[in-house]
């Protein structure tokens, strides 16, 4: 049975995430909170990066409810409704939430990288890549 009560808190330096975790092209994602590194049931949580003048490809997470929140850059958001694409620019303090199974992609058209901190409703980062939003 587990002591609940005394379970150790686990610290995840900046400098300690790990790569070694679902990529999509033309974005950098990197690792904290997950099964695989500090034994998370319910939740994934790390960090992306996004060059400058650069997209990701399209991609969605699966089952898992995304939240994402913007650090730095002014990061764009991008998916389709109604066969049309729809674009959230950002900046630095905003959220956005991605639900299960949405096609979408990153866009960084500024001069500076974007960074997002990313959670997620699963231990793991679930990542499928897409040919195309529609």
């Amino acid at each position: 049975m587990t002591d609940h009560w005394h379970l150790p808190l686990r610290h995840i330096r900046g400098t300690e995430l790990s790569g070694d975790t679902g990529q999509t092209s033309g974005m950098t994602r990197l690792e904290a909170i997950s099964g695989k590194t500090v034994g998370a049931e319910k939740l994934w949580m790390g960090r992306t990066h996004v060059a400058p003048a650069t997209n990701s490809g399209n991609h969605h997470h699966g089952e898992a409810e995304t939240a994402i929140y913007v650090v730095s850059g002014h990061p764009v958001f991008v998916f389709a409704r109604d066969g049309a694409e729809v674009r959230l620019e950002t900046g630095p303090g905003d959220y956005v939430f991605v639900p299960p199974f949405v096609p979408h992609r990153e866009e960084n058209p500024g001069a500076e990288e974007a960074v997002v901190v990313i959670a997620r409703s699963s231990q793991e980062a679930i990542v499928v890549n897409l040919p195309s939003l529609t």
